[in-house]
């Protein structure tokens, strides 16, 4: 498949348009290194590192773009990797035939999800232009977003919604790609075939889960949303329209004596999975999808093939197993994607969604916001406001 800006001006060209040449755009090129959050080494907090002197970001492909970030957020998977989780994979889709002379990803930038602007575009994009406002969810193989600036593939890039300042909007490409990914790409669910579906939500007030309430409502499902009490206002607000406390009583039991469902999204994990997939109909085409899998953590102990030899018996047994008893298992990850923020963009300046902010910090003020997200009961997203710091 084609990157999409390079498709779009193949068929331009074919159409006899006449395009500009567009090259890569010189103007920040005099400048070598930019302010950037960094770590040296895994860990805690301490580990985080202010710079001036990381190196700026260059366009290595024809489909890229660099974006000046003006907010950016924090997922759990930042906190994750800050700890060194996911490293061995990581580094392998960083460099998988290690042509690298230094092998060491640090200094690493984390933070996924940017709103900015377009400061420069490689010579195969026509998709965007510089001084487009745009929002993106950098893959976790990538130099992050808690910097001035980012490069990113065209095919990661959206056109930020309208209606969002870059604040908000940097709240949502992360977890909204996350929960379409586990509710469309994997799950199957869309506005066609979503109506009257009873779908539940495990962990619905963080990031991931305000968004998925948000989205399934606005395709027409009937949604129970699992939280804490002080969390079940703002879930009712965005459409939930059953909440059930976790803390008020057995869940496994408050949750039989409602109707089975048809479809349960997992962003909770644990032992959640030894009974929510009783919860579903029976021999119906229900599905469990759950976003807390061992894949990385598999790799990061067993190293690269033996962990994915046992990804892979874990998954097909489970799959197998649950299989027979008239049910869908399956697992869901993160995916970048561009024409997805697209849809869901629409979905955003139509009123459909809309983001969910647990707290804003400066940019001088990251160490402060990735405790405030590792202190947990988060209700919506951490963020960033990269361009306040000038």
């Amino acid at each position: 498949m084609l990157p999409r800006g390079l498709a779009r001006w193949r068929a331009l060209r074919w159409a006899g348009v006449q395009l500009p040449a567009r090259g890569l755009r010189a103007s920040p090129r005099a400048r070598t290194s930019m302010p950037s959050w960094v770590i040296d080494r895994y860990g805690s907090n301490e580990v985080l590192r202010f710079t001036r002197e990381m190196g700026f970001p260059i366009i290595h492909f024809p489909n890229e773009v660099i974006i000046r970030v003006h907010a950016a957020s924090l997922n759990p998977i930042d906190l994750s990797m800050r700890s060194g989780y996911g490293a061995t994979a990581l580094n392998m889709k960083r460099d998988p035939l290690k042509l690298k002379t230094e092998e060491t990803e640090f200094p690493l930038t984390l933070g996924r999800d940017v709103s900015g602007v377009v400061m420069e575009c490689g010579l195969s994009v026509s998709y965007f232009k510089p001084g487009d406002e745009v929002w993106a969810a950098i893959p976790p193989w990538k130099q992050g977003t808690l910097s001035e600036f980012v490069v990113a593939s065209g095919n990661e890039v959206s056109f930020k919604p309208k209606c969002l300042s870059h604040v908000e909007a940097a709240a949502l490409p992360y977890v909204g790609l996350t929960a379409w990914s586990a509710l469309n790409q994997v799950g199957g669910l869309n506005k066609s075939n979503c109506s009257g579906k009873r779908i539940l939500i495990l962990g619905s007030s963080g990031g991931v889960g305000t968004f998925a309430v948000q989205l399934v409502k606005a395709w027409g499902a009937h949604v129970t949303a699992v939280c804490s009490h002080d969390a079940s206002t703002l879930v009712k607000r965005l459409g939930a329209d059953d909440v059930i406390d976790y803390k008020s009583g057995n869940l496994e039991e408050q949750l039989k004596t409602l109707p089975l469902f048809d479809f349960i999204l997992d962003n909770v994990g644990g032992s959640t999975e030894k009974w929510a997939l009783d919860l579903l109909k029976k021999w119906s085409g229900a599905t469990y999808v759950t976003l807390v899998t061992p894949f990385l953590i598999n790799m990061d102990k067993l190293g690269v093939a033996d962990g994915m030899l046992q990804t892979g018996v874990t998954v097909g047994s489970k799959t197998l197993k649950h299989l027979l008893k008239g049910v869908h298992y399956r697992w869901a990850f993160f995916m970048p994607s561009g024409p997805s923020l697209d849809e869901i963009a629409e979905l955003v300046d139509s009123g459909k969604i809309q983001p969910v902010i647990d707290e804003v910090f400066s940019f001088s003020e990251v160490p402060k916001a990735f405790l405030k997200l590792e202190g947990g009961h988060a209700r919506g997203k951490t963020v960033i406001n990269v361009i306040s710091r000038q």
